[in-house]
């Protein structure tokens, strides 16, 4: 087997490692929405991680089955499910082989223990490692979301009536539930979650990576749920293009401040929610008049600009010429001379990342850099585009995580603030001290991809 460099976890380096996680579970039991977070949390530590679901497989000979197609009688049907599974685990040792693979999700009910075998003898035969993780559940209510979930997102229900595709989907689950065996095969390496995570069973976890798997994984949970995300209100640094510091709001980001509690109490409603803050100043002062809960992060501070911070970047780029290139070059990896990277402040974000999956309603006022790293985790953006989105001021970003996506929201509070964004390999000589005033737009986050 050729040498994989798989890049590091916790600053350990991770090499020669190909692990498939198996997923498996009846369905309505979050096997697609755990499969999916796997995935983007793993790639969000740089970790080369992929999904493959066995249903998108099974789609493109049978893209609406109705739920005798699930049937234990139906011969075709089953011979149907198993190509699709053959498929899926063909492509997926070609991305091992090709691509330098590191951590493959299948994502499929696997709910027999000969299917679990075939699967551990494939990977057997690679020198692959299997981890199943089973997601149990008899909480009918979790169940019932689920299911409402699985109508509304799955490609199996597109365009179908919302009570038929309910029904079909309980049939469905019954056939599973038929032939449906949980694991006890003690000789294989598992992780069961049951109940949401209210409790766990482990068996024969191997390595580092497995265990930084399972750490993962025993934070989840599988509730519906959103997240808020919101900058400071403009502050006097930003006023005068400077980076970093502990400055007080300006005038515009007082404003924001008062405004704050409108804008977001439409989205939220009357749900609990906890509110986080950075220990900066800006941010607890942009966080007073909301009447939630808080919490200091000190994992929530701005990435540390070091002998940067409190300039501009005109004079960064006169007083340190070299760095401002290189930090154009690379600015996930680049450090600043005795402050941080984009890599470092992930590092730090993991075990707030942590808590966001434990908790369930959560906003945080926050910075820019700290807000880039928070959203490339859960829309999965690549390391390398994450430092260049545009975060604007005086807006709020909501984030609902699905079985298939994250759905994003933006409001806007419409009061004027300077924007903070700099393109890649944009002179701030030729910029200025401060940009002009941000225009409120509608869409997605700008990424920029020179």
């Amino acid at each position: 087997m050729p040498r994989v460099t798989n890049g590091s976890v916790d600053g350990i380096q991770v090499e020669d490692v190909r692990i498939v996680v198996v997923m498996v579970g009846l369905p309505a039991r979050g096997k697609s929405l755990i499969a999916q977070k796997i995935v983007r949390y793993l790639s969000w530590l740089s970790i080369y991680a992929k999904a493959f679901n066995v249903g998108s497989y099974r789609r493109q000979d049978n893209p609406a089955p109705n739920a005798e197609f699930f049937s234990t009688g139906n011969t075709q049907g089953e011979q149907l499910r198993k190509a699709a599974a053959e498929a899926a685990v063909a492509d997926m040792i070609e991305w091992f082989e090709n691509e330098g693979g590191v951590v493959a999700v299948l994502d499929a009910t696997n709910s027999t223990k000969e299917r679990r075998r075939w699967i551990a003898q494939k990977c057997d035969e690679r020198g692959y490692e299997a981890m199943f993780v089973e997601s149990v559940c008899d909480h009918e209510e979790i169940i019932l979301g689920n299911i409402l979930e699985v109508k509304t997102t799955s490609p199996d229900y597109k365009d179908m009536d919302p009570e038929t595709a309910v029904l079909d989907f309980k049939k469905r689950i019954t056939h599973y539930e038929a032939i449906y065996e949980t694991i006890t095969e003690t000789d294989l390496t598992y992780v069961k979650l049951i109940n949401v995570g209210s409790q766990v069973i482990i068996n024969r976890i191997q390595d580092y990576l497995q265990s930084r798997i399972v750490y993962f994984l025993m934070n989840l949970h599988i509730k519906p749920r959103s997240i808020w995300l919101s900058r400071h209100g403009e502050s006097e640094f930003n006023l005068s293009g400077r980076i970093g510091g502990d400055a007080d709001l300006s005038a515009r980001g007082r404003a924001y401040a008062q405004k704050l509690p409108e804008l977001i109490r439409e989205s939220i409603g009357d749900r609990k929610i906890t509110l986080w803050t950075s220990t900066l100043k800006r941010t607890i002062q942009t966080a007073e008049h909301l009447p939630y809960p808080k919490l200091q992060w000190k994992g929530l501070d701005e990435l540390d600009a070091g002998v940067c911070d409190g300039l501009t970047y005109k004079e960064i780029e006169e007083k340190y010429p070299e760095d401002f290139k290189a930090r154009d070059d690379d600015k996930y990896n680049y450090r600043y001379r005795g402050g941080e990277s984009y890599r470092d402040v992930v590092t730090r974000l993991e075990p707030i990342i942590m808590e966001m999956e434990r908790n369930e309603n959560i906003m945080v006022v926050t910075h820019q850099a700290v807000i880039r790293c928070i959203y490339a985790y859960f829309m999965n953006v690549p390391q390398d585009r994450s430092p260049w989105m545009e975060i604007p001021l005086h807006t709020v970003i909501k984030l609902t995580p699905k079985a298939y996506h994250t759905e994003e929201e933006r409001f806007f509070a419409n009061i004027p603030a300077v924007s903070t964004f700099r393109a890649k390999h944009t002179s701030a000589k030729m910029e200025g001290e401060v940009q002009p005033e941000l225009v409120k737009t509608e869409g997605d986050v700008q990424v920029e991809n020179s």
